[in-house]
C-alpha cells in the first residue's frame, strides 16, 4: 500500500553538491517521521539524517554541517541537500518513513558516488 521512491542520485566530485528526494504513495495520513541512511560496501547500513513530524532533526555525525535533511508536507516528500561531499560518502542511500498507519517502509535505493 505504500511506497516510497528515491530521485537525484550520481556521480559527483569532491567537494560537490547532491539533492536526493524521497516521494511517498499510498493512502497515508501522515509521516511521524523520515529519513535517509546510507550503505557502503562491505559496511552496515548507518544513520544519514531524520525530521520528525514536530520537526526535530537528527544527524549522523559524519554529515553534521554539511547535510540537511527537509520536507513538503502537502506532498509527503522529503530531501537531503547533501554539501561539501566527500569521497566517504560514496554508498547507496535509502530513504526511510514511518507512515501513519501502516508502518516503516524503506525506498529501492539511489547510489551516490563521489569521486576524488
Amino acid at each position: 500500500q505504500v511506497q516510497l521512491v528515491e530521485s537525484g542520485g550520481g556521480l559527483v566530485q569532491a567537494g560537490g553538491s547532491l539533492r536526493l528526494s524521497c516521494a511517498a504513495s499510498g493512502m497515508i495520513s501522515s509521516i511521524k517521521t523520515m529519513g535517509w541512511y546510507r550503505q557502503a560496501p562491505g559496511k552496515l547500513r548507518e544513520l544519514v539524517a531524520t525530521l520528525t513530524s514536530g520537526g526535530y532533526t537528527n544527524y549522523g555525525d559524519s554529515v553534521k554541517g554539511r547535510f540537511t535533511i527537509s520536507r513538503d508536507n502537502a506532498k509527503n516528500t522529503w530531501n537531503l541537500q547533501m554539501n561539501s561531499l566527500k569521497p566517504e560518502d560514496t554508498a547507496v542511500y535509502y530513504c526511510w518513513g514511518d507512515c501513519v498507519p501502516w508502518g516503516q517502509y524503506w525506498g529501492q535505493g539511489t547510489q551516490v558516488t563521489v569521486s576524488s
